[in-house]
């Protein structure tokens, strides 16, 4: 014993803090060599490339869920999530390995080139010998046991299918939580929030949810509102409800110590909190000040917690109030590296170094679980969480975190959102414009056209950041921006889809080119441009006064129109794109068929009658294929009740044909397909007719464009719910 306390062994000192090892030194790690793999991806979440790097001469790829307030670009330090999910891909062929254990992980990665040696056949032949790739990855955990899963692809949609056996599949989100969300710290009082909302209408730009940080409450004490700000919250979302809109507010983990104030109270009293290692509650100091954390490992507090959200328990919260979980990592001011001490104790004596990747991950269970509960579990919740581990994807959304204005951290976001998509979380997105500081109009214009084609659409700032609601910066960036966020709204029947494949079938919804074209070397480390589900590839523009782009458009056999425009675009490969601040470059694949709304409404609810409009895209062979999923946006009736629609449009030898995919959905509606364009049809069609299933027949009204080859017919009004076809 004595010998071993001089090497530091049972305990260990960081800076000021004192670490007691009560259970001795203990790590556990395996290597792995993956033969023939030179391109390795995931482990979220780090502000890195897609590509993991080889760590070799330097730091190793760290997960330790912390809160790094800014954090720098290119650093292998753990940020506020973590997913022990590594995929390998060369041509053709991914493989995955899953180390499942929420302790300080660290991953080494080595890509080299190995000799390969093939016997000779005949005594007449040399040995010959090639090199050969070879990737070795090691996985070291401070505690826990060696608990691997290894994915045998061999695609990469099958390593999300296995992946999602262990962990679950995304949840499908309520349809307002893919439209766009207003946020700050802090909107200040409820007529900020009245302005703010009326300012969207004034200036015609589509939005959903507005949120409120920290300072709505009563002294940061959560599910509290401040008396003087908020004297009447209840009516304020009555206010929201009207505009057929939402409110979010934040809940964090910590709790003001404060013996007045019930939450803390109760749980002082019930023993929910962690406690330190002489059994006492943990205290660090975080908003509030003085706080301690409640202990969600524990399945007694995360039902008590839950129970915090019934509508007769949080006062003044109506069923348009969601949330949003911060500060989750835990996040301890004064604390080792900003968090909790790792020999902390949480239930059933489970050490916090075990256990602390899970701790924000437990907190959004248990809050996804009391919006279910407060609604008898009827309707769906929408949570989102800055700290996330594998499985997160069953309980809501995840963000970036605190990024920063600036072009850079626009460009890296790309990649860390495919990252985290690549880790079953596919309902991911950054804060737009940039948390700190002040984007320029140009940067947050860009920073706008790209979130509208992610999955999680926010604007936050910061508390010291000037105020930037869309209007802010001139007529014409106010119109761009307009633009950008109604392209959002008009996609929306095409982005649930996605979601509903992420939910079924646990396709990511925002996806590197390689998990589109396994086969193309030239994909494997693209990171400024991705593929929204199969049909769309998208390039934000990330670079200041851009006149060009270069997309690489993937595959000879591909065909790929211009979204906007309709054109084909005839050169493959690489091929420089000239870009406007108007917008930016966005791609419709040949081969399919995108549904859209007509027209985009103040909000999503706005928008359910809306009619819709099918682009078909043709391939080489003048086929296309797609699909659209409806329920009815915020309830569980499409599980329990069938009640969705799943149809089919398929396009062949000149008919476009619409099918039921599940006939099990019983839900109907009254919305009705107005308008078909056909993007690269030949030529000028003598006549269209649409006839549905009664046999009831009526010509098309349609224009042809020579120029850009689109077929439009207009005015069809073919019933969503019932199978017809269009004959050219």
């Amino acid at each position: 014993q004595e010998k071993q306390e001089d090497l530091g062994l049972w305990q260990e000192k960081f800076g000021s803090f004192l670490d007691i090892k009560a259970h001795g030194p203990t790590s556990v790690g395996v290597d792995f060599s993956l033969h023939g793999y030179d391109h390795v991806y995931g482990i979220p979440q780090h502000t890195e490339t897609l590509l993991l790097k080889n760590t070799s001469d330097g730091d190793a790829y760290r997960l330790y869920n912390l809160d790094i307030f800014g954090h720098k670009i290119h650093d292998k330090i753990g940020i506020y999530g973590s997913v022990p999910l590594l995929l390998a891909h060369k041509p053709n062929r991914t493989s995955g390995i899953f180390w499942l254990n929420s302790s300080e992980t660290l991953v080494d990665i080595s890509t080299k080139a190995v000799a390969e040696h093939t016997p000779s056949r005949s005594a007449a032949e040399t040995a010959k010998q090639r090199a050969v790739p070879l990737t070795d990855v090691r996985w070291m955990s401070e505690s826990g046991i060696i608990d691997v899963f290894l994915l045998m692809g061999p695609t990469a949609f099958d390593i999300f299918k296995q992946f999602a056996q262990l962990t679950g599949t995304q949840a499908l989100p309520p349809l307002f939580s893919l439209g766009y969300h207003q946020c700050r710290w802090n909107y200040e009082d409820e007529q900020d929030v009245k302005a703010v909302d009326a300012g969207f209408d004034a200036h015609d730009i589509p939005y959903d949810v507005i949120w409120l940080d920290i300072e709505h409450t009563d002294g940061k004490r959560y599910f509290t509102w401040d008396k003087q700000k908020f004297q009447n919250p209840r009516k304020m979302q009555e206010h929201l409800r009207k505009k057929k809109r939402k409110l979010v507010v934040i809940v964090d983990p910590h709790i003001k110590v404060d013996p007045s104030y019930t939450i803390y109270s109760q749980a002082k009293e019930k023993g929910y909190f962690v406690k330190d290692r002489n059994g006492q509650d943990f205290e660090g100091v975080c908003w509030p000040g003085s706080s301690c954390y409640l202990d969600f490992t524990n399945p007694e507090v995360r039902k008590w917690y839950a129970d915090q959200f019934a509508f007769k328990t949080y006062k003044a919260s109506t069923n348009i109030l969601f949330v949003w979980n911060d500060m989750n990592e835990p996040s301890v001011f004064k604390g080792a590296e900003l968090t909790m001490q790792k020999d902390a104790v949480h239930y059933n004596n489970w050490e916090h170094r075990e256990v602390h990747n899970l701790y924000g991950f437990y907190q959004q269970m248990a809050t996804a679980e009391g919006l279910i509960r407060r609604s008898s579990g009827k309707e769906r919740p929408f949570v989102l969480t800055r700290s996330f581990f594998a499985g997160s994807q069953k309980y809501g959304a995840v963000w970036t975190g605190d990024n920063t204005a600036e072009w850079s951290y626009l460009k890296i976001s790309i990649p860390m959102l495919l990252t985290i998509n690549m880790a079953g979380i596919s309902f991911c997105g950054a804060d737009v414009g940039g948390f700190i500081g002040d984007p320029e109009p140009e940067l947050l214009v860009r920073w706008y056209q790209a979130g509208a084609y992610q999955p999680f659409f926010r604007g936050h700032s910061n508390m010291e950041s000037k105020r930037r609601e869309p209007w802010l910066f001139g007529e014409k960036n106010t119109q761009i921006i307009r633009r950008a966020v109604r392209e959002r709204y008009v996609l929306l029947p095409y982005l649930y889809t996605l979601f509903y494949r992420a939910h079924t079938a646990a396709e990511p919804v925002m996806r590197s080119l390689w998990i589109e074209f396994p086969g193309k070397m030239e994909t494997f480390d693209v990171e400024n441009e991705y593929m929204l589900g199969n049909a769309l590839l998208v390039h934000p523009v990330t670079e200041k006064e851009a006149k060009t782009v270069t997309v690489l458009f993937p595959g000879p056999e591909e065909i790929w129109y211009d979204f906007r425009k309709f054109k084909r675009i005839e050169d493959a490969g690489t091929v420089k794109i000239p870009v406007t601040l108007e917008n930016i470059p966005v791609f419709q694949r040949g081969g399919t068929v995108i549904p859209l709304k007509t027209t985009a409404g103040k909000s999503t609810e706005w928008m359910i009658d809306t009619p819709y409009e099918l682009h078909v895209a043709l391939d080489t062979e003048a086929c296309a294929i797609g699909e659209l999923y409806v329920d009815d946006g915020h309830s569980f009736q499409y599980l329990h009740k069938k009640q969705f629609l799943y149809r089919k449009f398929t396009f062949h030898k000149n008919v476009l044909s619409s099918s039921c995919v599940d006939g099990s959905g019983q839900y109907h509606t009254t919305c009705v397909v107005e308008r078909v364009i056909v993007l690269g049809f030949g030529r000028q069609p003598t006549f269209v007719t649409a006839s549905s299933k009664d046999g009831k027949k009526k010509e098309a009204v349609f224009t042809y464009d020579m120029k850009s080859s689109a077929l439009t017919l207009e005015n069809l009004a073919l019933s969503v719910d019932a199978d017809w076809e269009i004959c050219i």
